[in-house]
């Protein structure tokens, strides 16, 4: 009677799973479609604002990518450091020998506002900032020579012809490195989170949170939200921001752009940790629809109904089924619309990755701790905590 009933729980959970698979694919389309729609034009001048930290992979190449920019408006690039021998620090004095053309300036934060580094950097970055439009994104970010124009175009493409845009972000890819840690990284970002995103830009009837590779808003919008200090405390400050602009009253759109990022050499360890602090974080931020995934892991449960019910034939029906389903989704978002090619080389990769997933979500449930940057917290209700060396034992 056990036997049959796991291969009951594990068959609802695997058509569960396709029935998301389907309407991912469904939300896909409908995100294409906007592809092909004329982009207005809208060139007012913004200020980029960069937080950095260290070295991270590429960095130089990215930080170039935002000087090369086919703008015609103004603008200008703040870079935050917390000390002046941080490594970073020669990066964006060479970029100011490289490109004098460009408006660079490299500013000192030295206060620590709150447990997220990133945001306390930004909001003493933002004082220095001189236009009414404002874009963060993290210091990996690689851009195409259109992304400032294609960002601020979103800002004149509201769902309806009452509605104000506040906030601007952007889906985005990951380079992964050679190791097989970086590269389940990489093809997760594109087969799997965005692909969540997407789902619930259609049955939200749009997002209402921000992704940390683009937050463009205005400063209306951001002044209406409560602004960046109350966010310093918070792990995902990028959805946080997005959130309140979208209580305020303003719509945050998700941009025809995809950027970038580099992701670090990652082992199998490091993955895991990396995966388990972004799944404990979104289990914070969005606590039904993260227990919702549950219902999305279609692969993994496919497999486990195959050996609950002794590799039947309709196991293996359903479950090849899912995988044709998945394998679609992963190559209509990931080579479709983020046009990433490494995709198709790690494709093998789907079904352990996948595994993985559900091993990370089960296993985020099991605590509140997280390591970031070399330091450990707690995560309560999205906030950082940090931990004592006893506390932490």
């Amino acid at each position: 009677m056990l036997a049959t009933a796991v291969e009951a729980i594990t068959t609802v959970l695997t058509l569960s799973g396709l029935g998301y698979y389907l309407l991912a694919l469904w939300s896909a389309r409908d995100f294409h479609r906007s592809l092909s729609r004329p982009q207005p034009v809208f060139h007012p001048p913004v200020s980029i604002l960069k937080p950095v930290k260290g070295l991270d992979p590429e960095m130089y190449a990215s930080f170039a990518s935002h000087c090369r920019q086919d703008y015609p408006g103004e603008y200008e690039i703040l870079f935050g450091v917390s000390s002046m021998d941080d490594p970073a620090v020669a990066a964006v004095r060479q970029l100011q020998a490289e490109f004098p053309q460009r408006e660079i300036h490299l500013i000192l934060c030295p206060e620590i506002r709150g447990a997220n580094g990133k945001v306390s950097n930004l909001t003493q970055i933002l004082p220095h900032a001189r236009y009414d439009y404002l874009l963060i994104n993290d210091s990996d970010i690689k851009v195409t020579p259109q992304y400032l124009s294609r960002i601020l175009a979103g800002f004149q493409m509201p769902q309806s012809p009452e509605a104000r845009v506040g906030m601007v972000t952007a889906a985005y890819r990951g380079r992964a490195a050679k190791t097989i840690g970086s590269r389940m990284e990489a093809l997760g970002i594109s087969t799997d989170f965005i692909a969540g995103v997407l789902t619930a830009r259609k049955i939200e009837n749009g997002i209402h949170f921000g992704l940390g590779s683009t937050l463009a808003v205005s400063r209306e919008a951001l002044d209406a939200s409560g602004g960046l200090l109350p966010l310093v405390d918070y792990l995902a400050d990028d959805f946080e921001l997005g959130l309140r602009i979208a209580n305020a009253g303003y719509q945050v759109v998700l941009s025809t752009e995809v950027v970038e990022t580099f992701l670090p050499a990652y082992d199998f360890s490091h993955f895991l940790a990396h995966q388990l602090r972004w799944s404990r974080s979104t289990r914070d931020s969005r606590k039904l629809g993260y227990a919702g995934v549950m219902f999305t892991f279609g692969l993994p449960w496919a497999i486990a109904n195959i050996i609950a019910s002794g590799c039947s034939l309709p196991s293996l029906a359903i479950f090849s089924i899912t995988l044709a389903a998945r394998v679609a989704l992963a190559l209509n978002v990931g080579v479709g619309i983020l046009n990433d090619r490494q995709v198709l080389r790690d494709l093998w990769l789907l079904v352990p990755r996948d595994i993985a997933g559900l091993g990370i979500w089960i296993w985020s449930y099991a605590g509140h701790t997280i390591a970031w940057r070399g330091e450990h917290f707690y995560l309560r209700n999205g906030k950082l905590e940090r931990l004592t060396p006893r506390a932490e034992a």
